[in-house]
């Protein structure tokens, strides 16, 4: 979506700030049953009982997600791919561990300011709720490169965003941000109920004026890109309800042993590191039919404004052309995990 000029000096004040809208604005998405996973009933502390609905690993998500094709909304210097061709040219594919890996192209040469082909995909299921566990071992990260992990409904932004795993360049730390229609706001929020982390800008509410939404810039500087990766990455958990939206974050060499199980238990994880209470944004009437989507975009409308500060040499148009910005711009999946 394109944003007034005047935004982006706005939306460098609080980089890196979570999606800018423009790239969920499409609602373009079928709508199908995933139904492959094996139930599994857990009662927590409070009483919850977690049923596990989807397990989406390995060739799971190039079967049972969608890859989006068509020109990026956020006009970014990518060809997203078909499943066909991101197969083809091995840009999507299972490794023998059983890992899924998605990654944008670092070995054709391409144009100062040219596009190269990357990998955008989306649950073909709709979700209006529940625990979401996502196990990355390794995520994009490199100069130009924009990442994320994130949920969209549908007619943006009446559906609502959740926007958990996000950066670009080489942002310091992750941010988790929301974008909704009129009527929500974090302004207010105690911070004491929060662990490490932040709220950056308050007014979740995204139109074509302001795409930043709200949301808490993390403190830590593992929760993101390279040294996310040198921990072999770790486990992003987001509990969508009634009672708000939390988010927990957890490094790969303490993530709890019920989350291992299959047994998550959010009532023994502590304090979320993200916390957006229905008290301040009701999720009944922001948030409803959401597709979890993994992508990777060059540049676009948050790379183009925010290169200049982000420590990287040349022009973001200059950084495309060069393949070895994106050694290392590709995700490892290990699994992610849905419950009801």
């Amino acid at each position: 979506m394109r944003w007034a000029l005047a935004l982006v000096s706005a939306f460098l004040l609080i980089l890196p700030l979570g999606a800018v809208a423009g790239k969920h604005q499409e609602s373009q998405f079928r709508s199908r049953h995933v139904n492959h996973a094996r139930s599994l009933q857990v009662r927590n502390n409070t009483g919850k009982s977690w049923k596990l609905v989807d397990y989406y690993r390995g060739e799971s998500f190039l079967n049972d997600w969608e890859f989006f094709s068509h020109p990026d909304p956020t006009h970014g210097n990518v060809n997203y791919l078909n499943r066909e061709d991101a197969i083809r040219k091995k840009l999507a594919y299972v490794q023998p561990d059983g890992t899924t890996i998605l990654k944008v192209d670092n070995f054709t040469q391409v144009p100062v300011g040219g596009n190269r082909d990357s990998i955008r995909i989306n649950t073909k299921k709709r979700y209006n709720g529940g625990l979401f566990v996502a196990d990355f071992w390794s995520m994009p990260h490199g100069c130009s490169v924009w990442p994320a992990y994130w949920s969209v409904g549908p007619d943006w932004p009446a559906g609502g965003e959740i926007d958990i795993l996000e950066g670009v360049h080489k942002g310091p730390t992750n941010q988790y941000t929301l974008h909704t229609s009129p009527g929500c706001s974090m302004a207010g929020f105690n911070e004491k109920e929060i662990e490490s982390s932040n709220l950056g800008h308050p007014e979740c509410t995204s139109s074509g004026l302001d795409n930043r939404g709200c949301g808490f810039v993390d403190h830590d500087i593992r929760s993101y890109g390279r040294e996310l990766n040198l921990l072999a990455g770790g486990v992003f958990v987001h509990q969508w309800d009634k009672d708000g939206i939390r988010v927990w974050r957890f490094f790969r060499d303490n993530i709890p042993s019920d989350i291992k199980a299959k047994r998550p238990d959010p009532s023994r994880w502590g304090k979320p590191v993200a916390l957006f209470p229905s008290t301040h944004c009701d999720t009944a009437s922001h948030f409803y039919e959401h597709q979890l989507v993994i992508d990777t975009t060059i540049c676009g409308d948050l790379g183009n404004p925010t290169y200049a500060g982000s420590g990287c040499p040349g022009t973001c148009a200059e950084a495309v052309a060069n393949s070895k910005n994106f050694d290392w711009a590709k995700w490892q999946l290990n699994y992610i995990a849905v419950y009801e």
